[in-house]
């Protein structure tokens, strides 16, 4: 596969086209070959010589692909966002697909509140027609600033893509809000977000946010084991700045590989530039005290919270390192 170096925006932001987020392709013109829910799949595309499609003609694809057209036009396929959100970049990825990806494709937004964009739908360009090339990752920015919730991906003329990441922040009214209700403050939903992590290495921290719980160890987050001094971390920031009175830490699924203990650092840093973040963390105050977690567990903290007012950042920290399926922090807002 040709080497595509990954922009800041596929780091900083979260995957709004996840279906474990709610994202769903609602529609294709043509799914002859493979069918459009496997392009959004959170999974890496595999290929396997040989293999049969148990639902398609031909060999077994990992995402969606059209038949060959012999008319004019363009297929497409329309992606219901998991959450609306103000999108900055995408990844177009047509891993293993060779002499069958398409060579240019476009992508448009609108804003419905239908499963199914009506057709008087007022779509607009958010990535113009650009070149694309074999087995590859199209790492391509976001031209239009502006709230979506759903993408239209256009391809030219037809063909195949492994996946489509569109990469962006949740928008979420809080204007209206309910002020004395409790939120789910760092819930990807509610516009949380991981900064940033001491390692990856089997999951994205932003896993941690994702709505509901995970069915095996690969949809939460955990780190390699450690062969140093320290533990391993991830800096949250919050949808809202709020008081936070409950911390929820799921390690679900998470048997010989869980942490020891946890605990959660915090700080107000609105009107603050956050550069350097990962550093000033270190030097937060306690929100809550170190923990002992146990295996498969979802475990409440709600007592051992101490009270240091509004916040807008955490940081969870792990001892001395682990995988953790879901972490939760909610409170009013402030």
């Amino acid at each position: 596969m040709t080497k595509c170096t990954q922009p800041d925006f596929a780091s900083r932001y979260i995957n709004l086209a996840n279906p474990q987020l709610g994202a769903e392709a609602v529609f294709a013109n043509d799914e002859f070959f493979a069918s459009k829910e496997r392009m959004l799949s959170p999974i890496s595309p595999v290929f396997i010589f040989g293999k049969k499609d148990d639902t398609r003609p031909g060999l077994y694809m990992d995402g969606w692909e059209t038949r060959r057209r012999r008319t004019e036009g363009h297929d497409f396929c329309i992606v219901k966002l998991g959450v609306p959100g103000v999108i900055q970049g995408f990844d177009i990825d047509t891993s293993h697909f060779t002499g069958n990806f398409p060579p240019a494709a476009s992508i448009e937004g609108c804003n419905s509140e239908q499963k199914v964009p009506a057709d008087d739908a007022k779509w607009t360009e958010i990535l113009p027609s650009t070149e694309l090339s074999g087995n590859a990752h199209h790492f391509l920015p976001a031209l239009n600033s502006g709230i979506f919730t759903h993408i239209r991906l256009n391809i030219y003329p037809d063909g195949g893509i492994a996946r489509l990441r569109v990469y962006g922040e949740a928008a979420v009214d809080w204007e209206e809000a309910n002020k004395s209700a409790i939120y789910e403050l760092s819930a990807l939903a509610f516009g949380g977000r991981a900064l940033a992590a001491s390692d990856q290495h089997y999951g994205s921290p932003n896993n941690l946010l994702m709505p509901g719980s995970g069915d095996s160890p690969i949809d939460g987050w955990e780190t390699r084991r450690r062969r140093a001094p320290g533990n391993d971390w991830v800096v949250v920031a919050l949808g809202h700045r709020g008081r936070v009175s409950e911390i929820e830490v799921d390690t679900a699924h998470f048997r010989g590989n869980y942490p020891d203990r946890c605990s959660v650092l915090a700080a107000d840093l609105s009107g603050v530039d956050v550069n350097g973040v990962v550093t000033q963390s270190m030097f937060w105050r306690t929100l809550l005290p170190e923990q002992k977690l146990e295996m498969h567990k979802r475990h409440i903290f709600e007592r051992e919270i101490l009270d240091i007012g509004a916040v807008t950042h955490l940081r969870f920290n792990v001892f001395p390192d682990g995988g953790v399926m879901r972490f939760r922090a909610s409170g009013r807002l402030a």
